[in-house]
């Protein structure tokens, strides 16, 4: 099977899953809830207005790395991975479908949180969101796009290694919510190259780190790129 029609085929997997779906779903409300419920909260005019608005995204983005996790733990279930093997003998090309497959929806819903994150961030903050230019509007949007789908193929890739979506998740989502926090706290400019808190960089109004917006989001890609390279490998050279 050619590489469209894979991708296509792994598509339609994710389309009929419930819980794909729900992932997905659940990553414009929760980020958007979130952005609203931050910017609204105080009247603080030190605080930065962008990450204001986009400060949702620091819980969307569990939903995003559970969509990319679930995306591909299904195929270790029941011998799942031989059936999809089977029509797609290559397993670097499925590999490489599946990741597509998993890349363009996050990127869409990503790019959609990002506006109506945007949207909610700057109708609760009112008057503090006059700092915001139409780029730095613009780059939140993109950036919280990028950053999501990024984060997705990070938990794709980190499931392939592991062949388990629980173990994923049990591993990302506390670091995620407070290791790296913690070693934010500590490490100082170091955290910069974590890859949450380099793609987030994008969200700041203003950021006095060693990365900046774009090259922060290029960490993140450097992160989910390396994943998915080891799960392939891993894919590649263990049975189905």
């Amino acid at each position: 099977m050619e590489l469209a029609p894979a991708v296509h085929s792994e598509w339609l997997k994710i389309r009929t899953m419930r819980s794909l779906l729900a992932c997905l779903a659940a990553v414009p409300v929760v980020t958007v809830v979130f952005s609203a419920v931050a910017a609204s909260d105080g009247e603080d005019m030190g605080v930065d207005p962008l990450l204001s608005a986009f400060f949702g995204v620091n819980f969307g983005q569990i939903a995003a790395i559970a969509f990319g996790a679930t995306a591909y733990a299904q195929e270790f279930r029941g011998g799942a991975l031989r059936l999809t093997l089977a029509a797609v003998p290559r397993r670097g090309r499925w590999f490489a479908a599946k990741a597509v497959a998993v890349a363009v929806p996050a990127l869409v819903v990503g790019l959609l949180t990002g506006a109506a994150s945007l949207a909610a961030g700057t109708a609760a903050l009112g008057t503090r969101a006059d700092v915001l230019g139409t780029g730095e509007r613009l780059r939140g949007v993109v950036g919280c796009g990028l950053y999501l789908m990024l984060m997705a193929l990070f938990a794709a890739g980190v499931t392939a290694v592991l062949r388990s979506g629980v173990a994923t998740l049990s591993l990302l989502i506390p670091f995620l919510l407070i290791v790296s926090f913690v070693v934010g706290d500590v490490s100082g400019s170091l955290a910069d190259f974590l890859p949450d808190r380099a793609g987030q960089i994008a969200l700041h109004l203003a950021w006095d780190g060693t990365l900046g917006p774009w090259t922060g989001l290029a960490v993140t890609a450097a992160w989910a790129a390396t994943a998915l390279l080891a799960g392939a490998w891993r894919i590649g050279r263990r049975d189905a």
